[in-house]
Parts: structure tokens; sequence; C-alpha cells
């Protein structure tokens, strides 16, 4: 079993379709997850469960690259937590998203809930215990009201989104040391940019991001685009042919995992 089939399957929208309810469909990929972890996967995740052993007369450096790897994946769990409740909760809000944009939603709802499955499983067969969703708050102690405003709503979705985009970026060198697992997180992050793009189109924004700010967004969401002003990449200023907007836009900035933790900890209760 390969963890990029789990992706495959975790991404086919039949999986939650009316054939089923989410909570069999749920029940299924917890069978399926638990399976996946006893399974023996060549790509990746099983060569470094078969080296487990060896792992241990290592340098210390194969132990950094293997921890670094299990935090990468927590982080991005707890985003894709953050995302996934969000959603749900949205579309649980009767009369909050309006019926032509609910189709939006509903998808990447599906695919939040993929995503975090697929980190889950992953952590297990690395024999990690996948941390349990936090109590958010999506408030964010009172500044937010996104449940009864569909403008906040999509401003969160739309900050969440380009959070996801760039913490993605910022933890590919710390997956890199298992091929497996860097493959299906570039996977995953091609579907949060494309997200991003939507619910940025959504709200009338270029679908990318320009200079300091992500586009008509509150001053409570600077941390989530702070340094993208940034248009030097490898030495080279890339603003000298078509202007800073250009420069800028051309290259996106990474979020650290410290930066990314900050911004998803405001809104954990």
């Amino acid at each position: 079993m390969n963890l990029l089939k789990i992706l495959d399957q975790l991404s086919d929208d039949k999986f939650f379709t009316t054939e089923t309810s989410r909570a069999g469909s749920l029940s299924q990929l917890t069978n399926f997850g638990k399976k996946a972890a006893l399974a023996a996967i060549p790509v990746g995740l099983g060569s470094f469960m078969a080296t487990s052993a060896k792992a241990e007369t290592t340098a210390v450096s194969g132990f950094a690259a293997a921890s670094a790897l299990v935090e990468a994946l927590k982080l991005a769990l707890t985003l894709e937590y953050l995302e996934d409740e969000y959603y749900r909760r949205g579309l649980a809000q009767s009369g909050l998203i309006p019926g032509a944009d609910r189709v939006v939603f509903q998808q990447i709802s599906k695919h939040e809930t993929a995503h975090v499955a697929f980190l889950k499983a992953a952590l297990t067969s690395l024999g990690e215990m996948p941390g349990a969703q936090p109590n958010f708050d999506f408030t964010a102690g009172g500044n937010f009201q996104p449940f009864s405003d569909y403008q906040q709503f999509m401003t969160l979705a739309q900050a969440f989104e380009d959070t996801g985009v760039r913490a993605y970026k910022g933890q590919a060198g710390n997956v890199a040391s298992d091929k497996g697992v860097l493959q299906a997180a570039l996977q995953i992050h091609s579907v949060e940019a494309r997200h991003a793009s939507k619910v940025r189109r959504m709200r009338a924004n270029k679908g990318w991001i320009e200079l300091a700010n992500g586009g008509n967004m509150p001053p409570a969401t600077d941390p989530v685009y702070a340094g993208e002003q940034n248009v030097t990449q490898a030495g080279y200023n890339t603003s000298t042919l078509f202007g800073a907007a250009a420069g800028s836009a051309s290259f996106d900035e990474i979020l650290t995992g410290d930066q990314a933790t900050a911004i998803a900890s405001l809104f954990i209760a």
C-alpha cells in the first residue's frame, strides 16, 4: 500500500457522494486508515519504518530529519483541522452561505476532510499518535463573527487558505527526507492553492498575492501576509522588469512553522 494511493482514494469525490453518509464515509475511512497503517508502504514511510531499528545507531542528523518530518505533519494536521472544522460549521449555519456559493464550500469542505484523514493516517504509519482536534474559537477572542456575517466568513476563509499555502511551502525542507510524504504534501499544497485562488476571486481579489496585503483584508490578518512584499529571489530583484507588484506576485513567500503556529493559535481556545 502506497501513501499516494491513500491520497488518491481520499481525493475521490465519489467517496463523499450521497451513496453513503458523511459518518459512514468516515467510518470507512477509519478502517481504511488502520489497514494502511499496518500495510507495507514501499515508497517513503515504508522505507523509513523498515529501517527504524538501524536509525538508533545512525547519526543525529537522521534522527533530526525524522523528528522534523513528524513535526511538519503535526503542524499540517493542525491547520487542516482548523479548515475542516471552519467549513463544517459554516455549512451547518442556516442562511449564512448563499446558495450560489454553497456548492463551492461544500467541495472545499470535502477536500479538507480528506486532508485531515490522510495526515492522521500518515502519522499513524510513522508510529505517531495523531493529536486530537483542538477546540477552535473562530471569533479569535471576539475580533470576528464569521458565522453570522458572510463577508467575515469569506475573509477568514481567504486568510486560512492563504496561510495553508504558505505553511506547506515552509515545511517542504522538513519533509524532503521522505519522498513519498513530500510528493503527497505537494499534492495537498496545490489543492490548497486552488482553494485560495477561488476564494480570493469570490471576494473580488486577484487570484495571487501582491505586495504586503492579501487584498481587501483587515489588519488582524496581517500575520498571514508578513513578508509577501519581498521582491528579491536568489539575489535577483524580480521587480526590475515589471515593477514591485509583479515581482512580488511572481514568487509566493513561505511561512515558517513558528509563524504558521502563531496564526493558528489565534483561533485555538
